[in-house]
């Protein structure tokens, strides 16, 4: 019976996001057998120290233990939980990773379990599930790491229609144009070929987007940030945006070609792919240090920005991150970190990568959701701003 509950919560576990393999099951079986069930406490610990591989999993695991091994009728009274309820004023917003536990408990409800009473005819309530305006407006400001995975696999489809981040700027070469400013040299041309007929000419200014450079960090406290933005990237690229997009985890991979398939799941798929190192650790260092050697002088031509998408967690023992960023800060011409850890408001720069990074910062901005990525633009309108350490000292 033991074994039997366990694996019912480890498919819990799995559907709300958190990894947990058969190994893992296995050594939560051991784990029980030795601390034993007289105290929940001991059950709850021994169960997080062998199910969970990252600190930002043990919200979901909390959540989910305390609404899985709370009693035997848990699935049947989590399906009545599910169901919409009037807002009242002066409740308490529930915890925001519920929405994934809650999701992940009523799909593990056995097919042979009792079926709730059917309701009389004139009682019968029914729910649009489909994505209304309101709910198109909520998802703007949801938290990515909290949706569910119907919001999550919504937004997708969203981020790829969202605004270019940069500004088409304007070229030193004109173009020709119906009107305008006269353009004499071309109007003599015309003159030279159809004698005694005068055909103004026409130039005016030419524009173009500019060339941006993606970093994009996808460690494993960054997954669900990570996929976002490739999405996005994706919608850009598919837009005839100037865009060059690497990826680092443990190593640095050059993504650039898989994302111009048109298709947003086949090229999300040659990505996959391609890179190895997704859902792993962090050498922030070491990735900045290949690309400084190999690719910046290649990519970062021509006034190109740096886009630099990542929480700055480092754990490169191996790497001066200090010193690689300030050789990166050669090569780009604007250095933009987008970190979704500035969504928390009492956001202070403690871990070292995060401290040597800001230095050689041009802006730092919040990405966390669908309304910092379509502010983007706007906030990189502004003039840059280089927030230093002082704003935190």
């Amino acid at each position: 019976m033991l074994a039997h509950n366990l694996t019912q919560f480890a498919r819990v576990l799995r559907r709300a996001g958190i990894a947990v393999g058969t190994d893992r099951l296995l050594a939560g079986v051991r784990a029980l057998e030795a601390v034993g069930l007289e105290r929940r406490e001991d059950v709850h610990a021994a169960l997080s120290a062998v199910m969970l591989e990252r600190h930002e999993q043990q919200a979901v695991f909390d959540a989910a233990f305390e609404a899985f091994w709370r009693d035997p009728k848990l699935l049947e009274r989590m399906m009545y939980l599910l169901l919409p309820k009037v807002e009242r004023r002066g409740e308490k917003e529930p915890p925001k990773r519920a929405n994934r536990v809650a999701e992940a408990l009523s799909a593990s409800r056995p097919r042979d379990a009792p079926a709730r009473p059917a309701a009389a005819p004139e009682e019968e309530t029914r729910f649009e599930a489909t994505f209304t305006w309101s709910e198109r407006e909520r998802l703007q400001h949801a938290d990515f790491e909290t949706m569910t995975t119907a919001e999550f696999e919504a937004v997708k489809a969203l981020v790829e229609r969202l605004p270019p981040p940069f500004a088409p700027v304007q070229r030193r070469r004109r173009q020709a144009a119906t009107r305008g400013r006269l353009d004499l040299r071309a109007t003599l041309r015309r003159m030279a070929r159809t004698p005694h007929t005068l055909v103004p000419q026409f130039v005016q200014p030419s524009e173009e987007l500019p060339a941006a450079v993606v970093l994009l960090d996808i460690s494993g406290s960054m997954e669900r940030y990570a996929r976002i933005f490739l999405h996005y990237a994706h919608g850009l690229m598919q837009r005839r945006y100037r865009l060059q997009v690497f990826t680092f985890g443990t190593r640095l991979t050059h993504i650039t070609r898989a994302l111009r398939v048109h298709d947003a799941d086949a090229a999300l798929a040659a990505t996959a792919a391609q890179v190895a190192d997704w859902h792993g650790g962090t050498r922030i260092a070491s990735s900045l240090e290949e690309f400084n050697r190999v690719w910046a002088r290649r990519v970062l031509a021509g006034n190109a920005a740096l886009l630099l998408v990542s929480d700055g967690l480092d754990r490169d023992e191996h790497g001066d991150l200090g010193k690689a960023a300030a050789h990166l800060r050669l090569f780009a011409h604007e250095i933009v970190w987008l970190n979704p850890l500035l969504r928390f408001s009492g956001f202070e720069p403690r871990a070292a990568g995060i401290r040597a990074l800001l230095p050689q910062v041009d802006r730092f901005l919040p990405v966390h959701n669908l309304a910092s990525l379509a502010d983007l633009g706007r906030a990189l309108a502004a003039p840059p701003r280089r927030p230093g350490l002082t704003k935190w000292n």
